[in-house]
């Protein structure tokens, strides 16, 4: 396969296994990939597993054509990429190894061989030149062993991701990529969302054409769409709108009762249901839906005095990998002595944002009026936002959401006749009660300022405190005149017509202007409410949260210059202009600071 002029696949495909490393059912097979970069000097990308020793080398002999190659690039240690290190040697004996200090330590306890003779260390920044090629390694730690470099070449603009981006199957199986990559990330990867989040930010200031992994397809087109769920999975976000039920039951009551709360739940809104019997799905399937959805239901029996095996499985994968920023739901089953909502809770703690809902179902052995009402009012709770989000079941008229304002971080939302617009601001008040007005104050070199007092009319979204810093990068450094805002968001709509946000946001209100007051540099909209709705309890985001919680923090170490206290862009150099302006958020050189 070629995958550009210079750049050659000679990976294999594995329909022998039946379990990935001992645990992974892949019905449909492994791919361990291989590359070769053809160039006046030849470097070879990893091997393959042990098993296809002869197949992996007959595949690079056929692609060098009588060459001999200079460099093994061993990026990831792991058996399945690094087994045939010492075939590869053996068979080019004038090759050099490149690779990590790290993975030079694990090469010597795996083959309990010295190759200090041909051992070329790399670490972050390094580079190799190939001729046209050159060769630029990042460091990977974590993603997901200690010693892992990617490798970027800047020629072909490719990067080589080892285990990053990789996914369950052969190559020769089509199968849906995201289902299969998402088993695998949260089944191998999960843990290690920090580090992907690190790798990610690196990655993002490279200019990537095709990403090449270890395992699965080679990915050439829309990489955005990779990129984009690899920094959802790796920050814990939330995939797919919808409620995962994970249950055991052992004489079908409890089971019973999640099926009449999953016909409530869908009733009442849920755009998708899932359900998984942890004693007879494939539980790294069910881990899957446990980190693809916000909201978890976890409904089990207590079992000597503790809870049933399968839960307890499932309850320590989720843990282990970081299991967090989630919505949690307890229904738990007892006859005498009911304990598994508390054993359940006591096993969840320690994960980070975590939002337990109440109320509690319990079974006492069977479904009765009482447990019954209890799923009712659970359902209710888990569909709140659903609710409240569907413009013919939500209340128009909750001006609770008043209270949801604080000195909070909002998404303005307009539209110019063309397109829905979208600014960050940090300037909204109410300023009467009676009557209810709300006061927001927009710089007039935004667009959004040019737009509203244009057509009269905005819809104020409250962020929570879930929101990533994703959403400050679209709505706060990018002009609305210049990009759409919303191209990859599919919004919902008010009463007015105007967009407001589908997730990341506690409260909307669509505001009528009723009065403008000009403030020199911005403008204050004085507003009348038309329309209010709660969403749901989360925490209102402040500017405070913001700063200590999302927001990068700026990478000075190292660097002597000044750094945007708005965004942590990093201007190196002993003066900061007088003009000026941060090229990612467009702040002047007023919001900069030294670096200390």
């Amino acid at each position: 396969m070629d995958i550009t002029k210079d750049i050659k696949y000679v990976g294999v495909n594995d329909h022998d296994i039946d379990l990935f490393e001992g645990q992974y059912v892949v019905e449909n097979g492994m791919a361990y990939n291989s590359y070769v970069i053809m160039d006046e000097k030849i470097a070879v990308f990893d091997t393959v597993d042990a098993r296809f020793r002869h197949e992996w080398l007959d595949n690079l002999s056929e692609v060098l054509d009588g060459r001999k190659p200079d460099y093994l690039i061993v990026q990831h240690m792991e058996p399945d990429h690094s087994a045939n290190i010492i075939s590869f040697i053996n068979t080019y004996p004038d090759a050099k190894i490149v690779a990590s200090a790290k993975a030079f330590v694990m090469m010597e306890q795996f083959f309990g061989k010295d190759l200090s003779d041909r051992q070329i260390v790399i670490s972050e920044g390094s580079t190799l030149d190939l001729g046209k090629h050159t060769l630029n390694f990042v460091s990977a730690p974590m993603v997901h062993w200690p010693e892992v470099m990617v490798t970027y070449d800047s020629y072909d603009k490719v990067l080589f991701s080892a285990d990053g981006f990789g996914k369950f199957g052969a190559l020769d199986v089509d199968e849906d990529w995201a289902c299969e990559a998402r088993r695998y990330y949260f089944g191998i990867v999960g843990k290690y969302g920090a580090q992907v989040q690190k790798l990610l930010q690196k990655a993002s200031n490279l200019d990537i054409e095709k990403i090449c992994p270890l395992h699965g397809p080679i990915l050439t087109e829309d990489l955005g769409y990779y990129l984009g769920l690899y920094n959802t999975w790796s920050s814990y976000g939330v995939e797919t709108e919808g409620i995962m039920i994970a249950y055991t039951s052992v004489y079908g009551n409890t089971k019973k009762a999640v099926e009449t709360l999953a016909d409530k739940l869908k009733a009442k809104g849920c755009p998708k249901v899932v359900l998984n019997d942890l004693a007879r799905c494939d539980m790294a399937e069910a881990v899957e839906d446990a980190f693809r959805y916000g909201k978890i239901v976890f409904a089990t029996t207590t079992y000597n005095a503790d809870i049933f095996p399968f839960m307890r499985t499932f309850i320590d994968a989720l843990t282990e990998r970081e299991f967090k920023n989630k919505t949690v739901a307890f229904v738990e089953n007892g006859t005498w002595a009911p304990l598994a909502a508390k054993v359940m809770k006591g096993m969840l703690e320690k994960s980070k944002n975590i939002h337990f809902v109440e109320p509690v179902v319990h079974l006492r052995s069977a479904m009765n009026e009482t447990s019954s009402a209890e799923i009712e009012a659970l359902a209710e709770e888990l569909c709140r936002d659903y609710i409240a989000q569907d413009g013919e079941t939500a209340n128009k008229n909750d001006l609770s959401a008043l209270f949801k304002i604080g000195y909070g971080l909002y998404v303005v939302t307009s539209n110019d006749g063309k397109k829905d617009n979208g600014l960050i601001v940090n300037t909204v008040s109410q300023v009467t009660s009676s009557p209810n007005r709300i006061a927001v104050t927009i710089n007039k070199d935004n667009y959004s300022h040019h737009v509203i007092k244009q057509t009269g009319k905005m819809n104020l979204n409250c962020l929570s405190v879930d929101a990533p810093f994703s959403v400050f990068e679209n709505f706060g450094f990018r002009s609305g005149r210049n990009v759409d805002k919303f191209e990859s968001i599919t919004p919902l709509r008010s009463d007015n017509g105007l967009a407001f946000l589908p997730r990341y946001i506690n409260s909307f209100m669509s505001l009528k202007v009723e009065q403008y007051v000009d403030l020199d540099t911005h403008g204050m909209f004085i507003c009348s409410i038309t329309e209010a709705r709660v969403i749901s309890d989360s925490e209102t985001m402040t500017y405070t949260y913001y700063q200590k919680n999302v927001k990068p923090k700026p990478q000075t170490e190292g660097k002597k210059g000044f750094v945007c206290k708005i965004c942590g862009y990093v201007y190196e150099g002993d003066e900061l202009p007088e003009d000026f302006v941060c090229p990612l958020c467009k702040h002047g050189a007023a919001d900069f600071e030294p670096i200390k």
